[in-house]
């Protein structure tokens, strides 16, 4: 199932997408796919992979350091593919999403990347780096091997823009709701609802929405609100903060069917 269709189909039947971020290879490549694994029985609808990278100028300090250990240990885009293609193989099904910048892709060629991780079982990409303006040559290769694009909006980001963005995008819009870098916060900001239906009158696609979601009572408060909605530098730090792979995962996953147990609440 694509990401739109399964976005869709969620909306269909008035729920909500938890999407939750991990950066491969933190703590390590070999227990990325068990935290994959663990994400989707705990009730993941979709997952963004991250690939580390060595400059994550949108991310914030705690995926920064995620990149960093990842990067130690030789974790690379290729080998994060081979770990997804392994996982598929197993008979992984939970759509991903791969984030990453456009260095790691350029670096392997455009086209080899696109048939690897078509090849992989990758669902979509976002190209953190990549305005949608400056990707025709992207989207041409993606849209022949059939791989889904998602491209970013802002609170900043003029309404002529949006087409743009939207026409650049065949799996979903990714909305940052704050101005800045990626972090959790303790609140949300209070135009975030207004800014998400005025975005959705704007827009047929889906629209998920990322950027400092991190606990029960944000989730329950966006549900309905967008069709899903990303968690990521919260998971991060949880899976950092513990002292080993196994607790890593069993933490990660208490966590994940904590807020998913908030939106079915809901």
């Amino acid at each position: 199932m694509s990401i739109r269709q399964a976005l869709e189909a969620l909306q269909a039947q008035s729920k909500t997408a938890l999407i939750p971020f991990i950066t491969a290879g933190d703590p390590d490549l070999a227990t990325t796919p068990r935290l994959l694994k663990a994400l989707a029985a705990a009730g993941a609808d979709l997952i963004e992979v991250g690939v580390p990278f060595s400059d994550p100028m949108a991310d914030g300090p705690v995926i920064q350091q995620a990149s960093e250990r990842a990067l130690a240990q030789g974790t690379h885009l290729k080998a994060v593919l081979a770990m997804i293609q392994k996982l598929r193989q197993e008979g992984f099904q939970t759509p991903l999403i791969l984030f990453t910048y456009y260095n790691p892709i350029y670096r392997l060629g455009l086209a080899e990347f696109a048939l690897q991780a078509k090849e992989a079982g990758v669902n979509a990409v976002l190209v953190v780096d990549l305005p949608p303006e400056q990707a025709l040559d992207y989207l041409k290769i993606l849209k022949q091997v059939k791989l889904e694009t998602v491209f970013l909006a802002s609170p900043t980001t003029p309404p002529e823009r949006l087409s743009i963005i939207e026409q650049a995008s065949s799996g979903c819009v990714y909305y940052i709701s704050r101005a800045g870098v990626t972090g959790a916060c303790s609140e949300m900001s209070q135009s975030l609802k207004q800014d998400l239906q005025t975005l959705q009158s704007q827009l047929k696609l889906p629209v998920i929405v990322g950027f400092g979601i991190s606990t029960p009572e944000h989730v329950r408060d966006l549900a309905g609100q967008a069709a899903g909605l990303v968690v990521g530098s919260a998971l991060v730090k949880r899976i950092a903060d513990s002292p080993d792979a196994e607790t890593a995962i069993q933490i990660a996953s208490d966590y994940i069917h904590e807020l998913k147990s908030a939106l079915e609440a809901h």
